[in-house]
């Protein structure tokens, strides 16, 4: 029976993250496909969804580089930040966003934190901030720690004395602290 239940174990660790992968892509693309309920001589195409997605955002991207059109987003940005409750949801997405992608990424400073000196406990994590001068402490950094298995984190105001910046891409530090340590570096 114990052999059993290792045989068990073993497959349902190889299988079971290949198949949720498998299951989240098909619902991402059956999510864009019925969004985009197109269909071509009353058959369904699959997969036209997605395509239809790219081809907008590329050419959202593409128009948003026009000269002519930065004025036009800069009014439209000036004015979500403004707006009450819709400027709270609005920046933090856009500030969220623009720390994992584009030119003002936020977490490519990986660092170990010294959290407590008697037990030599450590955490890794990203600096946001290297002084904290906005509320007079300059002695103080931002480092973001993400929690493991989740899209969540906290931040926390370290001294930088307790910091050592890591000579390791963010992409695998950030990769190893959501796996909970389990992926390797």
């Amino acid at each position: 029976m114990s052999r059993f239940f290792n045989y068990f174990l073993n497959g349902f660790l190889i299988v079971a993250p290949i198949s949720l992968t498998i299951y989240i892509l098909v619902a991402i693309f059956s999510w864009l496909d019925h969004t985009f309920d197109l269909s071509w001589d009353g058959s369904h195409i699959p997969g036209l969804g997605l395509v239809i997605i790219v081809v907008m955002v590329t050419a959202v991207g593409f128009i948003a580089k026009s000269f002519m059109v930065r004025p036009f987003l800069v009014l439209a940005e000036r004015i979500l930040h403004r707006t009450p409750l819709v400027s709270i949801i609005y920046s933090s997405l856009k500030d969220l966003l623009d720390a994992f992608v584009g030119d003002n990424q936020k977490f490519n400073q990986p660092v170990l934190v010294l959290m407590n000196k008697a037990t030599q406990c450590y955490k890794m994590g990203f600096v946001t901030q290297t002084s904290m001068t906005a509320i007079h402490r300059e002695s103080l950094m931002a480092v973001y720690f993400p929690h493991s298995y989740n899209f969540s984190g906290e931040l926390v105001l370290v001294p930088a004395d307790n910091v050592t910046y890591l000579d390791l891409p963010s992409s695998d530090v950030m990769k190893f602290i959501v796996s909970g340590g389990v992926s390797r570096m």
